[in-house]
């Protein structure tokens, strides 16, 4: 039997899966559970996370020549975390945090998660500080 046609040639190189699912560079926003490599812890005196919840996780890692922050998220059950760079001025860099909410009558786990978000600056972050703000 002659092989499908769809079937790709056996020569085709195929591409190695990643041995460290999420440690990739993605997407700014994507989601993923590890920090990415290379990534560099921010210090505590330049992040304000004031305003979240006690309970929300506070990490946030520069990449990219400061010009990518991954920030820690929560979501749960059929929710989705999602960052973005609310405002950026001299001083400071406001970075909206929410969960979107799955669909409604949709059967969701109950568990917490902790994603890592990336969201890409328009300038490198240098010694601006890092204020998390919880979105509902």
């Amino acid at each position: 039997m002659p092989p499908s046609p769809s079937a790709p040639p056996s020569s085709s190189p195929v591409p190695a899966p990643s041995s460290k699912p999420g440690s990739q560079p993605g997407v700014p926003g994507a989601p993923r559970q590890e920090v990415p490599e290379g990534s560099t812890k921010l210090p505590d005196k330049q992040l304000d996370a004031s305003a979240l919840p006690a309970d929300y996780p506070r990490e946030v890692y520069t990449s990219n020549g400061g010009t990518v922050l991954n920030v820690r998220g929560q979501e749960g059950g059929c929710g989705h975390a999602t960052a973005e760079a609310a405002q950026q001025d001299g001083t400071r860099v406001t970075v909206n945090l929410t969960e979107l909410k799955g669909q409604t009558g949709q059967m969701c786990t109950m568990d917490i998660r902790h994603p890592v978000i990336s969201v890409t600056l328009s300038a490198p972050l240098g010694e601006r500080t890092v204020v998390l703000k919880q979105m509902r």
